[in-house]
């Protein structure tokens, strides 16, 4: 069974200020967390899959390399001092260490599997425990950024349906763009880090369906396509381009967008906003 899109590691250096530009975008942003190995983060919800906005708090010290928590700070830390962005793709994982032996079988396995807690906050803002395991693919492919499945050991928790209504009318992630130079190769290590049975062949593409939205791997021009001045700025190789999020209507979106004074910019079908305005994300809503 393929693993789905569980959630999108997205680094910023201020986190409070890309916290606020996604509340005036429309979205319902979650609480401050922090984690204990020094990094911190604000959630946006949705439906069984959520954004993670987050940064290193001030004094963050990289931990010991052989410590499992530095397969997960570090690669942070290391990305926010070359650029801000999409850092990180997660899957869902029903068994962390099950993933890991399955990686390690398909010669895409990181080192030991991190179990951590942490405090969260309700709707209410009462306090609430939650635990997690991640198991880390390791990817040569695509060395700028991260891969690691997610299990939740108390999802009741974690979810909460109050978190996942947003303003703007975004009820999902519907796909994650990476830009590829071989896309053979990319696409076929995004399959065996998602479990999937196959790959789609679609124009200057190749797709991969995970049941919980999708990994299209595009070359160069497909990306492109999409407007090389709506894409992070400066960043060459291989990487996680852009996210599509799913809207059933426009409407609410444009109204926060404008009273914000975000600028949306309608292109192939879809309204993006540049990664130079959303803290080197390309956000694009709706379309296909």
């Amino acid at each position: 069974m393929s693993r789905g899109i569980d959630h999108l590691v997205l680094a910023a250096r201020d986190l409070d200020a890309q916290a606020e530009f996604y509340r005036e975008l429309g979205f319902t942003v979650g609480a401050r967390n922090r984690h204990p190995w020094g990094t911190m983060n604000h959630i946006v919800q949705f439906d069984r899959c959520f954004l993670e906005l987050i940064s290193t708090e001030p004094g963050f010290e990289h931990p010991d390399p052989a410590d499992p928590v530095a397969q997960f700070a570090t690669p942070i830390a290391d990305f926010l001092e070359r650029r801000e962005g999409f850092s990180h793709l997660v899957l869902e994982s029903r068994n962390a260490r099950a993933d890991q032996a399955d990686f390690a079988r398909a010669g895409i396995a990181g080192r030991a599997v991190l179990n951590f807690e942490r405090t969260g906050k309700r709707a209410d803002g009462s306090d609430v425990k939650v635990a997690f395991s991640l198991a880390f693919a390791a990817i040569p492919a695509i060395p700028e950024s991260g891969f690691f499945v997610c299990q939740q050991h108390v999802p009741e928790n974690f979810w909460n349906p109050a978190l996942q209504r947003h303003a703007n009318g975004v009820s999902g992630i519907s796909s994650v763009m990476l830009r590829a130079d071989d896309v053979a190769t990319v696409a076929a290590s995004m399959q065996r880090f998602a479990g999937a049975d196959r790959v789609s062949a679609e124009p200057e593409a190749l797709a991969i369906d995970t049941g919980r939205g999708r990994l299209d791997v595009l070359t160069p021009a497909g990306v492109d396509a999409l407007g090389p001045d709506l894409l992070p700025q400066g960043v060459a190789g291989t990487h996680l381009a852009a996210i599509r999020l799913t809207l059933p209507d426009a409407t609410a979106l444009r109204d926060r967008a404008n009273a914000a004074r975000i600028a949306l910019v309608a292109r192939a079908g879809c309204l993006v906003v540049p990664a130079r305005a959303a803290f080197g994300v390309t956000l694009v809503f709706g379309g296909a």
